[in-house]
């Protein structure tokens, strides 16, 4: 059994910034590693035809690359239909999308692979979400391990493809990565003749 306690201080989402167009974005990505290993596709992300398809489609000759990402990312939440058990962790990107179901993992990697697809870079971010906002200080509300992803267009941008909403207070960041397998919650290894079972509880309690 594992346990962990943490305090967590969050604040305000800051104003939206950032703006590149396409030739900017360009330059910037290929001009730091970071940039450039998130325009790269995972076994995890690599999009279908059909990912592809939604997210070509979304590019018009107007559009900035920050209009771009925000319809894809409406887009992949609307066609996806969040259900537990139907997927696993293995479970990649085409594999969810002709289920055309999954849960937050799934359908942030589906939306990792449209955005990079059309080279927007993205990441993975792994984390807990508080479901509840209008939670009493000290109420103990059970929370939800969660995952969304931050995309780039000169400055990094959360959004919560799952939910279709901006990343605020609520989310609780834990690490970023291309995919789950940089950030998986729990990695190791065990030795002898036992077996195990995996089970998570959060409990998220508002200080003030």
């Amino acid at each position: 059994t594992l346990v962990a306690t943490s305090l967590v201080e969050v604040r305000p989402v800051p104003a939206l910034t950032g703006g590149a167009d396409w030739a900017r974005l360009q330059q910037l990505s290929s001009a730091t590693v970071t940039g450039a290993e998130h325009l790269l596709q995972t076994r995890h992300t690599a999009p279908p035809a059909g990912v592809r398809s939604l997210a070509a489609a979304a590019v018009s000759a107007t559009s900035t690359p920050a209009e771009t990402a925000q319809r894809i990312l409406h887009q992949v939440g609307e066609s996806m239909e969040y259900v537990q058990g139907v997927t696993g962790v293995t479970t990649n990107a085409a594999q969810a999308w002709a289920k055309r179901k999954g849960v937050c993992q799934d359908i942030t990697h589906i939306a990792l692979g449209a955005l990079r697809s059309v080279g927007i870079p993205a990441r993975y971010v792994s984390g807990y979400l508080q479901p509840k906002a209008d939670a009493e200080i000290g109420e103990s509300v059970e929370g939800e391990s969660h995952a969304w992803l931050e995309w780039f267009d000169g400055v990094w941008h959360g959004f919560d493809p799952t939910n279709d909403i901006e990343i605020g207070d609520r989310h609780v960041l834990v690490g970023r990565g291309r995919d789950y397998t940089d950030v998986a919650p729990l990695r190791g290894v065990y030795s002898g003749e036992g077996a195990s079972h995996l089970f998570v509880s959060v409990q998220i309690i508002r200080e003030s």
